[in-house]
């Protein structure tokens, strides 16, 4: 019985490419070669030789001068083979193995190494340790391990633990105890308590806002920073707590609070600092101000943010400050956009609530408010609305405007000094109202020349 195979014939190799290959040097070196090869080995004449490789006659003979006399380089080179071995590895080969047979990782024996001043990967531990047979180690727990530094459990946040043991211990935060006097004596606890703050049975309302406040008066700027601090027995001495409230608990708790708990933990306060002199309320400054958000949330909106000149993410927050003792005593955050221009009514309907009666002067700039609502400011006759008076004043953009009680219902002043700019002329109209049931006059001034205030744009309507 016969077998037979099918071999596919495929097309001839052509011979006339083998032979161009020698006959049309593709690089400078393979031609040398096949010159002086043609010269010396095949007997070619030297004129017919230069021709046929593309020299000139003299060309060729200086070619051929310089391979007699062995300046030409090596037309074929072998190549060198690289070490046999790895002197780090070599070195450590040793310890590695000895480090293994302690039980140790390949990460362990790499850090080991690199603690005694010999670096090597991780990598490289391991291929030594294959080449000696060793198999890789089993996972396992943290209690097999070898006792290394690393990250600790600390104690949970409990009030119950607390104790004051008379004891010795280091802290970073000594200076938040020069704030204990004021806590003391503004009852931190019964502001917690009167502003109804969340709290729980761990971490009372007064401890949480302590806690919270830390933070504040150390400058440490989010709560996930706090974790650096969680074993600092000075900072949970300061919250009252055995430990610091760690950053999911603070996450928590600020979320937990709404602007209705902080309006009403304002009141406390300034209830707190009545007959002092920390707020005397003769001036006030109103601003916003936009504080930077770096996060992803779809809900917070870009705000102009004056020390990057242009507008993102941020929290636009309104502040009041009292112009004698520069302290801040009113706050909101979280303005939405078209909410900016109500926030001063919101500020006056907080300040009479607190004390009865209308803020004595009001300093704060054209773009805080509208010039529809700084009409309602000078409206009168009407009993809900903050001012019971007639007053109009337009402005450029750096203007400032004020409140101040004490002028006579009928008198007109113009109590306005403009910065000159060029040739540009400005007139303020103003005119005397009632405020309230006091008599009282608002007044318009500009900003220092350095401000360059821009040409006052007419009012809407």
């Amino acid at each position: 019985m016969y077998h037979r195979e099918i071999v596919s014939i495929g097309a001839p190799y052509s011979l006339t490419e083998c032979q161009r290959f020698f006959e049309e040097p593709a690089t400078p070196r393979q031609r040398q070669y096949e010159a002086l090869r043609a010269y010396f080995l095949e007997e070619m004449p030297s004129e017919e030789a230069a021709r046929s490789f593309g020299y000139s006659p003299g060309a060729f003979r200086v070619l051929c001068h310089a391979f007699r006399y062995g300046q030409l380089p090596d037309f074929f080179t072998t190549g060198r083979t690289g070490p046999r071995e790895q002197p780090r590895k070599s070195r450590a080969h040793e310890q590695i193995v000895a480090l293994r047979k302690r039980n140790y990782s390949v990460y362990e024996i790499s850090q080991a190494l690199k603690e005694q001043g010999t670096s090597l990967s991780a990598t490289a531990v391991r291929e030594v340790l294959a080449a000696e047979g060793f198999a890789p180690l089993p996972r396992r727990l943290d209690e097999e391990r070898p006792k290394r530094v690393g990250p600790s459990a600390e104690a949970v946040a409990n009030v119950r633990d607390f104790v004051l043991s008379p004891r010795e211990f280091t802290t970073r935060v000594g200076g938040l105890f020069l704030f204990v006097h004021d806590l003391v004596r503004l009852d931190s606890d019964a502001l917690a308590l009167g502003a109804k703050l969340p709290g729980s049975g761990m971490i009372p309302a007064g401890h949480a806002l302590r806690a919270s406040l830390a933070l504040k008066l150390w400058s440490i700027e989010r709560k996930s920073h706090v974790m650096s601090l969680v074993a600092d027995e000075g900072l949970a001495l300061f919250c009252g707590l055995n430990a610091v409230p760690k950053k999911s608990f603070l996450s928590e708790y600020s979320s937990r609070i709404t602007p209705q708990k902080v309006a009403r933990l304002l009141g406390l306060w300034h209830n707190q600092l009545t007959g002092q002199v920390l707020v005397t309320g003769e001036s006030l400054n109103l601003d916003f101000h936009s504080v930077p958000y770096f996060g992803e949330h779809p809900l917070v909106e870009s705000h102009y943010q004056s020390k990057r000149s242009r507008h993102e993410p941020s929290i636009l927050t309104f502040l009041a400050q009292d112009a004698d003792s520069q302290v801040f005593c009113y706050s909101n955050a979280d303005i939405r956009k078209g909410e900016e221009a109500e926030e001063i009514f919101r500020f006056i309907a907080f300040w009479k609530r607190q004390y009865g009666s209308l803020p004595q002067h009001l300093v704060f700039d054209s773009k805080l408010t509208t010039y529809d609502r700084l009409d309602r400011l000078d409206a009168a006759g009407s009993p809900s609305s903050p001012c019971a008076g007639a007053q109009k004043a337009f402005a450029p953009k750096s203007t400032a405007f004020g409140l101040r009680p004490g002028a006579p219902s009928n008198s007109r002043s113009a109590a306005a000094s403009t910065a000159p700019r060029a040739t540009t002329s400005r007139r303020l109209v103003h005119t005397s109202a009632t405020c309230a049931n006091s008599s009282s006059r608002i007044s318009a001034t500009t900003n220092p020349p350095s401000c360059s205030p821009t040409t006052p744009s007419p009012p809407p309507g």
